[in-house]
């Protein structure tokens, strides 16, 4: 079941390259009890990733232009709404419910199976979840920061989540579970999203430029960016202050608008959405 696990992986490439871009302000950790398998393990994702993974990625961007890429990832983003729709009824979140299945019937109909988004341009944003912020809002702690073969950063509540979302929640397993076919083509529309989610990190890669410790920026920017998932974007201050190792509340109030300048820009434009 490598394809079902690869997502959850490149999730958390995306995550990590797109959070905390020039951001100043060093993010110190402490608490990784398990550095020293983790390491081994990003080593070992960053080989898997560097010889197979990200060339598929490459090709995968050399034959498609940027028009044809949006839209290939605006229907799979539709396709994978009820991970977000379930979760989000798990949370007893009624608001966001209706938001995440309203998006899905205007973008499965009007936007043509998902290919276009003009539930954006009726100003219903997108707000994705997870079974992990559902774990964190039933009150479970997050558990150690892993990192896993295949998948990358995580913690033992998230990778606990992980499988429930892609079992139950996940139309691409339903499909892959529902059908045998040669060759175990039943999981290429799941190969084909990883492709997807893969080539839209390249364009972040740069962000590692003069990073002095990947290992460590991949880990606090999975981190950071669970906290804001977890608080949708708005956590308390003494949970940012908790998680930056600052005490100052004029600090924070800077890291906060940081960090929401860093999510504003990894949003694509509304303007080239058709």
């Amino acid at each position: 079941m490598m394809p079902l696990k690869l997502t959850g992986r490149l999730a958390a490439l995306i995550t990590a390259l797109a959070v905390l871009a020039g951001c100043a302000t060093p993010l110190p950790r402490t608490d990784d009890p398990h550095e020293a398998f983790n390491r081994k393990m990003y080593a070992f994702n960053q080989f898997a990733d560097r010889v197979a993974i990200r060339p598929v990625a490459v090709g995968y961007r050399k034959i498609t232009n940027e028009t044809t890429r949006r839209l290939i990832s605006n229907f799979f983003a539709n396709i994978e709404s009820p991970i977000t729709i379930a979760n989000d009824i798990l949370q007893g979140n009624a608001k966001e419910t209706f938001k995440a299945t309203s998006r899905l019937i205007i973008n499965t109909t009007v936007g043509v199976l998902g290919f276009f988004d003009p539930a954006s341009e009726m100003s219903i944003s997108a707000s994705e979840t997870d079974f992990g912020v559902t774990l964190a809002k039933w009150g479970i702690p997050e558990g150690p920061y892993l990192v896993l073969p295949l998948i990358g950063p995580t913690t033992a509540r998230d990778a606990t989540g992980f499988p429930v979302d892609r079992y139950l929640f996940d139309p691409l397993s339903w499909y892959a579970n529902s059908h045998d076919f040669n060759f175990q083509a039943q999981y290429l529309p799941t190969v084909a999203h990883l492709v997807t989610i893969r080539s839209s990190a390249i364009d972040a890669e740069g962000l590692l430029e003069g990073v002095y410790d990947p290992y460590v920026f991949y880990r606090d920017a999975y981190r950071q960016r669970r906290m804001y998932k977890i608080y949708r974007g708005e956590p308390p201050m003494e949970v940012i202050q908790a998680l930056q190792g600052v005490s100052d509340v004029e600090d924070a109030d800077k890291l906060l608008e940081e960090q929401q300048k860093v999510e504003n820009r990894g949003k694509p434009d509304d303007s080239g959405k058709h």
